[in-house]
C-alpha cells in the first residue's frame, strides 16, 4: 500500500538546447534549478521521503540531428549560425512534434514513450494511487496535453491497451498541471475557436481535498514572447477558465538582467514567484488521507 502522505512530479522540458545524449531515468538535469529551490523553501518534513521527482527528457530525440545539418549544411557556408542554430532547437523541435503515424520511430510516439517512462517511474518508487502534478514548461505543455489527450480518447473508445493501465498510469491520480512558458495556442489555428478542443481533467480518482484549484494553472512572464494565455486560445478553454478549472496567471520570472526580455522565457526555473505557488500546489496534493 503507498504512503498516502507521498506526491509524485513529472517534470518535462520545452524546445530548445537540452542536451544530445539520453540520460537515465532518475537523473535531474534542465529542472536542477526547480527542484532546488523548492527542497530549500519547503520544510524537511514536508518534502524528504514525500516527494518523488522525475524529468521526462525527450531533446536528444532530435537535437544531434538538428546539430548535424547546422554543422554540415551551414557551417561556413551561412552567416549568423548562432542565431540559426537556436531557431534550429526551437522551430524545429515544434515543427517535428506532430502526429504522422502510429509507428513507434514517428517522432511524436517516440516523444510520448519518454512520457510513459517517467509515469511507470514515477509510479514505481511512488505507488499506483500517489497523487501526480505535472509541471510542463514551453512545448512539454503542448506535449502533456496531447499526451492526455490520447488517453482520454482511447478510454472513450475503450481500447484494450489503456484499460489494461492502471489509474495512475492514465493520469487518473493527477491533481494538478501547471503549465509555464506554454505555448500551446500556437497549434490551434488549424482549427476554428468553436472546434479547439482542450483535455478534461483526467484525476477523475483524487478525492476533492487533495486536487489542485483550478486544477490547471498556467504561468506566464509578459515579456516571455513563447508563454501565451490559454483562455482566449479557444472557447471551450474560455469555459474553462470561466468554470475555474483553468487559470492564466502572469508572473516576472528571470533575473534582473533577464526578467524584461524575452529570456524570461528559461527563468521560471528558479523564479520565487513561480516555485512558492508550486510549493502550495504539493502541500495541497500532501494533504494527508487516501487516495479513492
Amino acid at each position: 500500500m503507498p504512503d498516502p502522505t507521498r506526491v509524485a512530479i513529472a517534470v518535462i522540458h520545452g524546445m530548445g538546447s537540452q542536451g544530445d545524449k539520453p540520460q537515465g531515468p532518475n537523473d535531474i538535469s534542465f529542472s536542477a534549478g526547480l527542484y532546488r529551490a523548492l527542497r530549500n523553501y519547503m520544510a524537511p518534513e514536508e518534502w524528504n521521503g514525500r516527494v518523488a521527482w522525475r524529468e521526462v527528457f525527450w531533446a536528444d530525440i532530435l537535437q544531434e540531428r538538428q546539430e548535424d545539418y547546422v554543422l554540415k549544411a551551414l557551417k561556413g557556408k551561412a552567416r549568423w549560425l548562432k542565431t540559426r542554430r537556436f531557431v534550429m532547437h526551437n522551430l524545429t523541435d515544434a515543427a517535428a512534434y506532430r502526429k504522422v503515424s502510429d509507428n513507434e520511430t514517428d517522432v511524436y510516439q517516440r516523444v510520448q514513450a519518454r512520457v510513459t517512462d517517467a509515469i511507470d517511474n514515477l509510479q514505481a518508487v511512488a505507488g499506483p494511487d500517489t497523487p501526480l502534478l505535472v509541471l510542463a514548461h514551453s512545448l512539454g505543455g503542448h506535449i502533456v496535453s496531447n499526451y492526455i489527450y490520447d488517453r482520454q480518447k482511447a478510454m472513450r473508445l475503450d481500447a484494450p491497451w489503456v484499460q489494461a493501465l492502471t489509474p495512475f498510469q492514465r493520469l487518473e491520480t493527477m491533481a494538478g498541471f501547471v503549465t509555464f512558458g506554454c505555448n500551446i495556442p500556437i497549434f490551434t489555428f488549424a482549427y476554428p475557436p468553436d472546434e479547439v478542443w482542450p483535455i478534461n481533467y483526467p484525476g477523475i480518482r483524487i478525492p476533492q481535498p487533495r486536487r489542485i484549484s483550478p486544477w490547471w494553472q498556467n504561468f506566464n512572464d509578459k515579456d516571455d514572447v513563447l508563454g501565451m494565455p490559454l483562455a482566449p486560445a479557444g472557447t471551450r478553454y474560455q469555459d474553462m477558465a470561466d468554470a475555474g478549472d483553468l487559470s492564466d496567471r502572469w508572473i516576472n520570472a528571470g533575473s534582473p538582467l533577464t526578467s524584461w526580455t524575452p529570456a524570461s522565457h528559461n527563468g521560471y526555473w528558479t523564479d520565487r514567484h513561480f516555485y512558492r505557488p508550486v510549493a502550495a500546489m504539493i502541500r495541497k496534493a500532501l494533504k494527508i488521507g487516501p487516495v479513492t
